[in-house]
This record gives structure tokens, C-alpha cells and sequence, in this order.
């Protein structure tokens, strides 16, 4: 079996529109070419080879969510079978699954932000009221020094749960939106 990644004819940044409808356009010479030929599950339930995956998640990320696309598989006449047929029911399959994957990755993260968010309040908490007793009993130089890093201590455990809300989430969610649209994306088989 040739390798998908030398038979899919990427364009480069050129996508051709139909109507207002931008194609994502892969040739394969047979349509178990997109999939992982490991993988021993029936056709319906099949990975995507991964360099398939990949060109069609980059293709789709290069556009807005709202832009309308499709995918184009040009096959050869004597290629086109049962296994054809289904290959639009196998691909959504496949995204559907794998934004259900992202969701989860989603959750996940969230979930380990809030656990983060409450162990860092707590922590820079606790440096604050060590902080204040030492002013309290001391007034030093050193008692100052003490005071001042168990705050900046206290504030840098917080970074963690501020890069999870601010950062660490939203490439995981586009990336659930993109699976989103893929998971029902027009899709046409074409003869060549």
C-alpha cells in the first residue's frame, strides 16, 4: 500500500471555490488509502491514516468555522466500490469521534484548572498569613526579605491556574470546533 502522505495533492494554500464553497480536495488511488491500514476495525469504524488526518484538520484550520467547505476525494473509476459509498459516513464517523475526544481533553482541562485555581488561593493564603505573623512579631530587615518572597511565592503558585484560564484552553476548544465541522462537512467523491 503506498503511503497517503505521497498521494494526496495538497494546493499549497490554493483551494478552489465552487459556488462559495471552498474544496478540500484529496486523490487516492483506493479508498483504503485514508485509512490506518493497522487498524483492524470495520470500514465504518476505521482511524484515519494520519497524515490524512493531518493535511484535513490544517486544511479546514486555515478557514474561519463559518466559511462553507467540502471535502473532494478524486478516486479512479475501476476504485469506486461499496466501501465508496460509506466513505462519507466513515469520515464523520471518525470526527465525531474525535471531537467527542476533544471535549473530554476539554473537560479535563477545566476540571484541572478549577483543582489548580483552589490548591494556588489557598497556598498564596497561606503565604500571606505567614507573611502577616512575621510582621507581627518581627520588624526587620531579614523579616522583610522573608515576608516580601513568601508573597512573590505566594503569587507565582498562581501562575499555573492563570496559564490553564488564559492560555491553555482555547487551542483545545478550536480544536473541538474544527472536529465539530468536520464531523458532518459536505463531502463529494469524484471520478478521474
Amino acid at each position: 500500500m503506498t503511503s497517503t502522505h505521497h498521494s494526496i495533492t495538497r494546493n499549497l494554500g490554493y483551494y478552489k471555490n465552487e459556488g462559495g464553497t471552498y474544496l478540500i480536495e484529496i486523490r487516492l488511488t483506493n479508498v483504503s488509502q485514508i485509512f490506518n491500514s493497522f487498524d483492524p476495525s470495520p470500514f465504518l469504524e476505521k482511524d484515519l491514516d494520519e497524515d490524512a488526518e493531518s493535511y484535513i484538520v490544517q486544511s479546514v484550520s486555515e478557514f474561519t468555522l463559518k466559511t462553507p467547505l467540502k471535502l473532494v476525494f478524486y478516486l479512479p473509476k475501476q476504485g469506486r466500490d461499496r466501501e465508496t459509498q460509506i466513505l462519507p459516513e466513515a469520515i464523520h464517523n471518525y470526527f465525531d469521534y474525535r471531537k467527542h475526544n476533544a471535549a473530554r481533553e476539554l473537560r479535563q482541562t477545566l476540571r484541572r484548572g478549577r483543582i489548580s485555581l483552589i490548591i494556588g488561593l489557598l497556598f498564596l493564603g497561606l503565604c500571606t498569613s505567614i507573611s502577616k505573623l512575621i510582621t507581627l512579631f518581627s520588624d526587620g530587615t531579614f523579616a522583610n526579605i522573608l515576608t516580601e518572597g513568601l508573597l512573590i511565592v505566594g503569587w507565582v503558585a498562581m501562575w499555573r491556574p492563570l496559564e490553564i484560564f488564559l492560555y491553555d484552553w482555547w487551542p483545545v476548544h478550536r480544536t473541538q470546533q474544527v472536529f465539530d465541522k468536520l464531523s458532518s462537512i459536505k463531502i463529494d467523491i469524484r471520478t478521474v
